[in-house]
């Protein structure tokens, strides 16, 4: 007859040790989610991660472009004439002198802040001035900026306009 050589309880909590070290081994591989940015209109609300970041370095203007008009999953939000707009940013976005702006249509339509909150009253951002019939949607982004002015993150949603 041989003796085991571990006990019964032994192997469980080995196998337990080896579960619990594989699963930390996961998650140290995953990504840091990136902070999120939040557009509310009246009681609907839509989150989102940055669609473009660089690790804190800086992104070239070309490629903010591309995250603010190439963006096949950007989040949407109904927005009817005269509906109050309010935009968000978490805490980190604005945290050691770094600033962020939202953009509609790649235009600004704030100046960089470091308040993570912004509220427009009854704006029609769908509004033409009377050249042409207004889009059924506009892209909206936000975007992080550092030192001079420079983009660190860009995040994209899309404003749909209610029928």
């Amino acid at each position: 007859m041989t003796a085991p050589l571990f006990s019964g309880r032994a192997r469980r909590s080995v196998a337990a040790l080896g579960a619990v070290s594989a699963g930390l081994l996961l998650l140290s591989a995953c990504d840091k989610p990136t902070p999120l940015a939040t557009v509310t209109v009246g009681t609907s609300s839509v989150s989102a991660e940055a669609a473009c970041q660089n690790d804190g370095k800086e992104l070239s203007v070309d490629k903010v472009q591309e995250c603010l008009t190439n963006v096949k999953e950007a989040k949407t939000v109904e927005y009817g004439r005269g509906d109050t707009l309010r935009l968000g940013v978490e805490p980190e976005v604005v945290e050691d002198g770094r600033q962020w702006q939202a953009l509609l249509d790649g235009q600004p339509i704030t100046e960089p802040s470091s308040n993570t909150y912004r509220s427009f009253s009854g704006a029609d951002v769908f509004a033409t001035g009377g050249q042409g019939e207004a889009p059924t949607s506009k892209m909206l982004g936000f975007v992080q900026v550092g030192d001079g002015g420079k983009p660190l993150a860009v995040w994209a949603f899309k404003l749909k306009l209610k029928s």
